[in-house]
């Protein structure tokens, strides 16, 4: 494999396994290829198969725009005006982009491969606020993909292979070692980072001996490792099934016309959420996956204790799911009972209510209840993760900056436009609102440059006590390490 040059020269070329490809000059004379195969199509036989290599190609293949998006139906409005999810047609979505500063073999640039959220069932690598530029500019090869999702990826079927989605990654990072030599990347120097949905795979990658060398660091953000029940799944796929009158098999599924099948899931997951619960698509356990539950895995055991990680969330998560619909007002018109409800769905013990109000004297009931479901969901398993790393160090963060959009504050999904230093990108201020801070992207995206390229993103591992790192607003409070002492926000 090698890179090669246009005609004309304005166009660079690298050859990979699967034959040539042309990308596009990018920003401050960075290279751009988009839409590369990593993984056969996903149709007819293969759409609930094992990713497949892709077919080589003679001649030279175009890699000037993003390649199909995996199928998926859109938000709800309340969503979809926050979280941009462009949907491009065409059956070859299992494909990645590259951004590079040199695409010549041995350059040996540091890697970082993105894997983005969605809660399993939306979300691309052609989300404007994932254009790898800025990492390219600064000495990176950023390198991002699509996988499958919804049913097609996790859904669980007595006749096809589990955690399709994660297989597609897996997939994708195998491509990446093979081949991103030829674009000026270091396959040795690989780290994986991703956020929500995004998170929690790598969370499985890390216990996954399937996916074991494929990378060196990772960097969750606002996702730790967790593992659905596989009756809670199966349930999923069964109601479906209902809605469309078939077995609930990888074959009759195989039968259903694709949008039929997408229209079935989404009328399925309607009441589903992250705080919620309900019906959902995700990872299960599985032998030639993920053997057992990940978290256990990582905290119990030797397994990828070797690989420094970079953990965090947002202060205020749970304000993407409550504000735009309304359940702000709800829980605290409930008062106390959503408290009480929160306590019971996390486990939480009347302590935790009391440090949670020293912390934040002004907090109303749904800002408790937020915080609570909060903890169980991400800051625990976090904190659990980062304080059972024996071989390698961890590293903790929180990003404070409140959105200048009413009600959202320091929300799920609002760090991204600062970690890829794309808030220029006006898609950013659907979620940051206008004039977020550049110079807390500059900081937020050089930490995580610095992590990739040394181990270390430049303030002290975290040795199982005191804060998080914090981007953007005020220290945690002693009284409660994993809330911050920020304004209540309407």
């Amino acid at each position: 494999m090698s890179a090669e040059a246009a005609a004309d020269g304005s166009r660079p070329r690298v050859r990979t396994a699967g034959g040539v490809v042309e990308g596009r000059t990018g920003p401050g004379g960075t290279a751009v290829f988009l839409g590369v195969p990593y993984a056969a199509p996903p149709v007819g036989a293969l759409r609930f198969a094992a990713p497949a290599l892709p077919a080589a190609w003679d001649g030279v293949r175009d890699a000037a725009a993003y390649g199909p998006t995996a199928p998926k139906v859109p938000y709800p409005d309340m969503f979809a005006a926050l979280l941009p999810d462009p949907a491009i047609p065409g059956d070859d979505c299992l494909n990645l982009n590259v951004w590079t500063p040199d695409p010549a073999p041995g350059a040996r640039l540091p890697v970082m491969v993105w894997i983005h959220g969605g809660a399993h069932t939306r979300g691309s690598s052609a989300v404007p606020v994932y254009d790898g530029s800025a990492f390219a500019r600064d000495g990176v090869v950023l390198v991002s993909f699509n996988f499958r999702l919804g049913v097609l990826g996790y859904g669980l079927f007595p006749d096809a292979p589990v955690n399709r989605g994660l297989l597609d990654q897996i997939a994708a990072l195998t491509w990446v070692r093979d081949n991103i030599g030829a674009f000026g990347g270091d396959p040795d120097r690989v780290t994986v980072f991703g956020e929500s949905a995004g998170a929690i795979s790598i969370g499985s990658l890390l216990a996954a001996p399937r996916a074991a060398g494929l990378f060196a660091r990772a960097v969750l953000q606002s996702g730790a490792p967790e593992i659905l029940p596989r009756v809670r799944v199966r349930a999923t796929v069964r109601r479906m099934a209902s809605l469309l009158k078939v077995d609930a098999t990888a074959a009759a599924f195989t039968a259903t016309d694709l949008p039929d099948l997408l229209a079935a899931q989404a009328a399925v997951l309607r009441r589903s959420g992250p705080l919620l619960g309900g019906p959902a698509f995700g990872l299960v356990t599985d032998p030639d996956t993920v053997p057992t539950d990940p978290l256990d895995a990582l905290c119990d055991s030797a397994v990828s204790t070797e690989v420094p990680l970079l953990l965090g969330w947002t202060s205020d998560e749970y304000r993407l799911w409550l504000a735009p619909t309304g359940g702000m007002r709800l829980l605290d018109r409930l008062g106390p009972l959503s408290v009480s409800l929160a306590r019971a769905r996390t486990g939480k013990d009347r302590a935790a209510v009391r440090a949670l109000r020293t912390a934040l004297p002004a907090a109303g009931p749904a800002e408790l209840a937020g915080q609570l479901i909060t903890d169980r969901l991400l800051r625990d398993p976090l904190r659990r993760l980062a304080g059972a790393r024996r071989a390698a160090p961890s590293f903790l963060y929180e990003f404070g900056w409140p959105s200048g959009l009413p009600g959202l504050g320091a929300c799920h999904a609002l760090e991204l436009g600062f970690v890829f230093d794309t808030l220029a990108a006006p898609e950013a201020a659907w979620l940051a609102g206008s004039e977020p801070p550049q110079a807390l992207a500059d900081e937020m995206h050089a930490a995580w440059v610095r992590f990739a390229v040394e181990g270390d993103p430049g303030w002290a591992a975290w040795n199982g006590d005191g804060p998080p790192k914090v981007f953007g607003g005020p220290s945690l409070d002693a009284a409660q390490a994993s809330v911050t002492t920020r304004p209540v926000l309407p």
